[in-house]
Parts: C-alpha cells; structure tokens; sequence
C-alpha cells in the first residue's frame, strides 16, 4: 500500500529552503495567473519524475510549492471561487459546470478580482478558458473587468477546430475569430500572451489570466511532443496527455522567457495551479490521492501548484504547507496589489499575501469542499480532520497511471495500476479521515471519534 509519503519524498528531493534577504516588494507587482484545466496532482514533474515539466519543476524548486492548495472539483465552481473569492454554494454553483445554453451565471452582485484590480489601476487581460457563463453579454469577460480576452467561453472543444457540438467558439475580444481555426489551442494561447507582454507598457501593472485549455480532453498534441517527451509511456492515451503536459511546459517557458525580454520578470509575481483534480478516466492521474475529478475525495480537490517570485519571497526553494483556498486568492491578489477589500464585500477568503511572502503560518484553518444539498453531500475540513457527508461520489479508488506500473513507493511496497478501485455505492452516513495521518483517505475513523463527528 502506497502513502503520501510517495509523493512528498518526490516533492522535496530537490528542495533546499533558501532564506534571503528580498529587496523592498513592489507595492504593485505584475500578477500571471496560470490556470491550468483538469492537471492532475500525479501530472506534474515534482511529484510524478515521469511527467515532462522541467520548466514546471524548475519554478516550483525556485519558488514556493503549494502543498494544501485546494480547489473545487469541477471547472465553472474554481472558476467562480477564485474570481469572486466566495465558495460556490453562496453563488448557486455548487452543483457541476455550466453547459452551453445554461442561463446562468457567475452573479455580478459584488465586483470580481479583475474588476478589483482594474480599479487599482491594473491593466487586465484573459487569455483561455472562461467558463463562467454568457446567457448575456454583461457575463462574459470583457463585461466582467478583463480590458481584453482572447479564447472561449465553454466547458471544452476540439483544440485545432475550437468547436463542441453546439457549434464554433473561440473569439478575439468579443469578436468570433475563425483565424485560430487548424492552430493548437496551446500555442495560441502561449502567443497571445507573449504579444500582450511585448505590447505592455511598463509603466502600468498588468494582471493576466492565463486559463489554458490544456491538459482537459479531448487528448489532442502535435505528434512531435509524444515522440520528444513521452517515449518511455507505453499507454496511448497516456502518452498524449504526457505530450499535452510537455506543450504546456514549453508555453509556460516561452511566457516567462517573453517576461525576461521585457525585463518585468524579477516584478511579476506568478502563481500555477489546476482548476481541479484530474480525471481518472481521461489518463490523468492524482496517485496516491483518492479520486478523480468531480468527486469530493482529495483527488478531486487538491491541486498541484506553486508561486513564483524569487525576488519578493523570503523564502525560496520552500514547501508552504499552510491549507490555502481558491477563495482565498482574490484578497490576497488585492493586497499583493496594494488595495483592500471593502468591508461590506461578502467574501468567503482570507488574504495570505504576508502569509506567502514570509513562509509563515496562515491563517486558514478549515474551508467547505462543497455543499451540495440536491445530491445530499457535503465535506468540511477542520485542521487535520476532514469530514464527508454522504458520499464522496464515483469515480472512488486509488488509480496509479500505467508508467508507475510495478515501481515501488517510498516505503518500498509495489505499485500497481490495479490497486482499489472502490466500487460500492452505499457508505456511512459520515467519513471522517485523519489527513495529517491518512491523507489517502484510506481509514474510516468515524466510528471511533463520534465526538469529532458530532462537533463538525
């Protein structure tokens, strides 16, 4: 039986905590916020060495990892929570993603993080995925504080043809733009943000949302990425979700070298992370956590991730291992941007801005995974404990991807893709799992701590 010591002893081998002395913060950093669609916590190089993401691996070794980062398990509610800093429940999207031809919404009630940031006198730009609603124009990006946008605006499409079954959706702007048409999505995102950053004029900050399609289905790379990178994986589909990763590395390089050019880099604070966990069944994998997208199990919720700012954090080459929510990065976008929220602003998050540069002890202690009250299903993690209220919905198990076949684990016990697929439909009315303990979620400790049980 594997532990999460598997994926901490691959987290930190190449981590020697750097302490400096940083030069004065910028009141006003640059802020790139790459959002990565459905990466799985075994996707990425620092806890899977068979995934292709040097350029990855080499930001999260020079910055900070985010150990306990977690999202929502689905696109449309990480997305809501990380521009609104409320959880989805307070917005009405706690139940699954909006579809083409949902009239709904993330409500315009209270002003999103780049409406906040346009008013601190940031340029603002999104480039990618929206996925947050356009029943009407007022919803879409360019209406919603994004001074431009260049992408679409559903769930997923083809990566070459940009279309779904309801039809073409890719723009410029508010603009259809056929001209992406037979290009990787990928690459055209990498370039759009390159042009913004050639075209920026320094003497503004910029905030940008790099919400890459990538690595969510369907699996489309260029062949040159599988043939370059992906050799050593013997399973097709897994072979081109490893070539999806290695164009993702590369466009994230690309950004950050256009940065350089720019000479704004040491200036721009940039945070990575997965929108949700990956799912199992399109060759993503979350190994050793529970799970799979969509689900309420730590796989669905616990996104790999890092910051990077060398120049401004204090301490580099380090494992904050504070729980942090998605909530919680609109206010500390707007305190890294010099501003503060109103305090009639009804938000769910807590800013962490100090917490991050310093290394420091946050101030979050517990969060809601969700609360869905039509499935009658509910998680609430309270320090070390996590409590499940319900079912933490299928697909439940332990899923090793096919390249860790017959390796070992830290504790030297063999790894099979075999492993615990759990396959019941009917649990206790509660779970509670010991997560300092157990973060695999492998032991029930209900029965024996009721008290625990009664409190949360």
């Amino acid at each position: 039986m594997s532990t999460m010591t598997t994926s901490l002893v691959l987290m930190t081998s190449f981590l020697l905590v750097t302490v400096h002395h940083v030069t004065a913060v910028p009141t006003r950093p640059n802020i790139l916020f790459i959002l990565a669609d459905d990466l799985g916590w075994g996707d990425v190089g620092w806890i899977n060495p068979f995934m292709p993401t040097p350029t990855l691996n080499k930001m999260a070794a020079e910055g900070m990892i985010l150990n306990q980062s977690y999202v929502q398990a689905t696109c449309s509610p990480s997305r809501s929570a990380l521009m609104s800093g409320r959880y989805p429940y307070h917005l009405g999207l706690q139940y699954d993603t909006i579809s083409a031809g949902h009239v709904i919404n993330l409500p315009d009630d209270q002003p999103i993080l780049p409406e906040t940031l346009k008013s601190l006198g940031y340029a603002t730009h999104a480039v990618g995925k929206w996925h947050l609603g356009f029943c009407n124009w007022k919803y879409t990006p360019t209406y919603r504080g994004f001074q431009s946008f260049y992408g679409y605006y559903n769930a997923a499409q083809d990566y070459y043809n940009h279309s779904e079954k309801h039809g073409y959706d890719f723009r410029d702007d508010t603009q259809i733009d056929k001209s992406a048409i037979g290009q990787y999505s990928t690459n055209l995102f990498t370039d759009r943000a390159i042009s913004i950053i050639q075209q920026h004029d320094t003497a503004q900050p910029f905030f940008m949302y790099l919400a890459y399609q990538a690595v969510h289905g369907p699996l489309e790379v260029p062949q040159h990425y599988k043939d370059e990178h992906c050799a050593a994986i013997k399973d097709e589909d897994r072979k081109t979700k490893c070539g999806m990763l290695a164009a993702l590395d590369e466009g994230v390089n690309n950004v950050t070298e256009a940065l350089k050019a720019k000479g704004i880099f040491d200036n721009t604070f940039i945070v990575f992370t997965s929108d949700n966990g990956g799912p199992v069944h399109e060759a993503s994998s979350n190994w050793p956590l529970r799970g799979s997208k969509i689900t309420l199990w730590e796989g669905g919720n616990r996104a790999a991730g890092f910051v990077h700012a060398p120049k401004m954090l204090q301490k580099n080459n380090f494992v904050y291992d504070e729980i942090f929510h998605i909530t919680d990065w609109y206010p500390t976008l707007v305190e890294a941007a010099g501003g503060q929220l109103n305090s009639t602003q009804n938000i769910d998050g807590m800013s962490q801005w100090k917490n991050l540069l310093s290394g420091g002890h946050g101030p979050r202690n517990e969060f809601l995974y969700n609360m869905d009250e039509v499935r009658n299903i509910s998680a609430l993690r309270q320090g070390r404990f996590k409590l499940i209220q319900g079912f933490g919905r299928h697909p439940d198990g332990w899923f090793a991807p096919p390249e860790l076949e017959n390796t070992t684990d830290a504790n030297g016990d063999l790894i099979t893709t075999l492993e615990n697929h759990v396959g019941h439909n009917h649990s206790p009315p509660y779970l509670l799992f010991n997560l300092n303990r157990d973060p695999e979620e492998r032991n029930n400790i209900a029965d024996t701590h009721p008290d625990i049980v009664k409190q949360m």
